[in-house]
């Protein structure tokens, strides 16, 4: 095969970054993204993880037509059996089952012999294939595992029919030339290897999972697992943009093509990082703010005498510059609902569009110029409001002068009835999370409070994200506005919200 398949798991592994939760509607948007972009499959979620993880799942394989949507199964018949309702609307569905074949898991996690291991991967290839024969079986905690073991499982589970083998880095242990080496030798010893396409799947615990996915490429496989801005459990996973644009770029190394549009890199990783509240660190590779910025003179003389001399992609090539169409207070309703929907946002109703064409026109009154990314911060911020309805905030007043100490008054309504609050702080963002606190009780532990600006200038909209726990749980909350400080209420209430909400979500690792 001279294609690399993109599998993405942001859906799934990425939503396990604490507090990354997505709601359906949000699965939806970006599914649609990543689907206009070309991925080739999109991991939807794990369907036994709660019935909002099913319904996800459901409606990702609905709304999808161009991209095989999947779901993960651990290697039991309900997760199996879950997974297959799940998808079974999909154009092309697959089914992602796994059990851990490391001995430290085998011991410690699944306290099961080898053998049974092997059986049990076996039984739910087996059960899986009764749904669909796009079967994928990973050996969790591969990178860790003996290979005379894993090749005794992969054969196995490619004769009961499974046509994707994936061999995980679960933990971000290998080092590249290690994993490659693990890569060709069970391609070489499976006898029946050349009846499945064999995938990586690695994480960026030593930072390595990149590296470990392209060095695995070289070696054989043809399918990578990764997650927009490298998102995911622990330190994350292999960055989707970082994968397909080094087999872009390096063509004489890797002699492969992903078939990805990349000039949807850009617009993509900015619904990603809006939508779960993670933002991209400015010195990103692609698509963090300074990945194409030049500060030296040497190289600002280079690039202005010939863009490769520092230049070894276009900006334009992963999206920098498309997509910006700028809107303003003039403009009418039709652009305003044709824009949005060329950035994978459609509406069920007139009268949903009418309140989002108000929400805009509010905040083109505040901004001279709207950009796509105003838009998506938009439509982010109403959907978090939309879901969230027990705690709502109708006031806020804020006090801050020099030599005083600043003061909040604040008015939220909470199941429909208003409450009201004052307090000070340290600040205006802590007196008003302070009164907010006074009302909610809630007893929550801040973790991370992080501004952003969506778009440059004075007049930008601030993106805020707040990180809360409590009881080992974990949220994000996100809110946006011109005012930083309506932001950061915006955001908290949001992520209390969450909190008051019961959680019934598993963790797929957990049996």
């Amino acid at each position: 095969m001279n294609k690399l398949i993109i599998f993405d798991t942001t859906l799934r592994d990425g939503e396990q970054s604490p507090g990354a939760s997505m709601t359906k509607d949000e699965k939806v948007r970006i599914a649609k993204m990543l689907e206009r972009m070309r991925v080739d499959v999109i991991e939807a979620g794990f369907p036994i993880a709660s019935p909002g993880d099913f319904e996800a799942v459901r409606a990702v394989a609905r709304a999808v037509k161009d991209s095989t949507v999947c779901g993960l199964a651990r290697a039991a018949d309900a997760d199996i059996d879950r997974v297959g309702e799940a998808i079974k609307d999909a154009a092309s569905g697959r089914i992602h089952t796994f059990i851990a074949t490391s001995p430290i898991h085998m011991k410690m996690k699944l306290r099961l012999e080898p053998e049974q291991v092997l059986e049990r991967a076996v039984e739910a290839v087996r059960r899986a294939r009764r749904w669909t024969d796009d079967v994928e079986f990973s050996a969790e905690d591969a990178g860790r595992s003996e290979l005379d073991f894993l090749c005794r499982i992969t054969e196995a589970v490619i004769a009961a029919g499974a046509r994707t083998i994936n061999i995980p880095d679960t933990v971000g242990y290998n080092v590249p030339d290690q994993f490659a080496h693990t890569i060709r030798s069970l391609i070489e010893r499976v006898p029946n290897a050349d009846q499945a396409i064999f995938s990586v799947h690695c994480h960026n615990d030593l930072g390595l999972a990149v590296a470990n996915s392209l060095a695995a490429v070289l070696a054989g496989v043809r399918q990578v697992e990764c997650t927009i801005n490298g998102l995911g459990e622990r330190a994350g996973n292999a960055s989707l943009e970082e994968i397909v644009m080094a087999v872009r770029t390096r063509r004489d190394v890797f002699q492969l093509e992903t078939g990805i549009d990349t000039t949807q890199i850009v617009p993509v990783s900015r619904l990603v990082a809006n939508i779960t509240g993670f933002p991209v660190q400015p010195n990103k590779a692609i698509v963090g703010a300074n990945a194409f910025a030049h500060e030296s003179g040497i190289h600002q003389d280079g690039v202005l005498k010939h863009r490769e001399t520092y230049e070894i992609m276009r900006a334009e090539d992963v999206g920098w510059s498309a997509n910006r169409m700028i809107m303003g207070k003039h403009s009418g309703r039709n652009a305003f609902r044709t824009r949005l929907e060329e950035l994978g946002v459609s509406f069920a109703s007139e009268e949903d569009l009418n309140a989002a064409f108000a929400r805009f026109k509010d905040l083109a009154d505040k901004k001279h110029e709207i950009y796509d990314e105003d838009l998506q911060a938009l439509v982010t911020d109403a959907n978090l409001a939309a879901v969230n309805e027990r705690v709502k905030l109708r006031y806020l007043r804020v006090c801050s002068e020099t030599g005083e100490t600043p003061n909040a008054q604040v008015t939220l309504a909470v199941d429909g009835i208003e409450r009201n609050a004052t307090a000070t702080g340290g600040g205006p963002v802590d007196a008003a999370f302070r009164a907010i606190e006074h009302i909610l009780e809630t007893g929550t532990d801040l973790l991370l409070y992080s501004v952003n600006n969506i778009t440059s200038g004075t007049d930008s909209q601030g993106e805020v994200t707040v990180r809360v726990a409590k009881g080992g749980r974990i949220v994000n909350g996100q809110g946006a506005d011109t005012d930083i400080v309506i932001a950061s209420a915006k955001a908290y209430v949001n992520a209390l919200n969450k909190m008051l909400q019961p959680s019934e979500r598993a963790h797929p690792q957990l049996l």
